[in-house]
């Protein structure tokens, strides 16, 4: 499995982000604009926080099995396994939806109309983002946690050959 590309990720996010911002308009020339859902930002910031529990305990449990404590629990590598990809999920959903949110929070911010509705939709929007760049940090923190040690042979091939 690859690893995750911040890049690939930022790129998610603008280009969401960008389209949203013209559908925003687009719709909002049309009619009414949807609100942004109070639960997007709680939603987000759960995953997050599942994504950072799996994350401390494999380490936990990684490092126990490493340095061959008595009784310490091992990890399945299938698990790990499933961690990772889970992650990985989280990481391209959160990045898509975060740009999706921050392109309409982007145009509620520059609407012309003063209505305060649309400033608290605004900041359901950031705060979508925000929890979805914590569960993109997560998700790559989780991807380090459960990284074999062969893996950083992998990175630099002229290190492995001269071993």
């Amino acid at each position: 499995m690859k690893e995750l590309r911040i890049p690939v990720l930022a790129g998610v996010f603008v280009v969401a982000g960008v389209l949203a911002w013209a559908v925003s308009r687009l719709w909002n020339s049309l009619g009414t604009l949807p609100a942004v859902p109070v639960a997007a930002p709680v939603v987000l910031a759960i995953i997050a926080t599942v994504l950072l529990a799996t994350a401390l305990s494999l380490r936990s449990r990684l490092k126990a099995q490493r340095e061959r404590e008595p009784g310490a629990k091992g990890v399945d590598p299938m698990m790990a396994a499933r961690a990772v990809l889970f992650g990985h999920a989280s990481a391209l959903v959160a990045s898509l939806v975060a740009g999706i949110y921050g392109g309409i929070g982007v145009f509620l911010l520059m609407d012309p109309s003063e209505a305060p509705a649309r400033d608290d939709q605004a900041i359901y929007a950031g705060l979508s983002v925000l929890a979805g760049v914590a569960v993109v940090a997560t998700a790559i923190f989780l991807e380090r946690v459960c990284r074999l040690p062969d893996d950083d042979d992998n990175d630099n091939p002229s290190a492995a050959a001269a071993a």
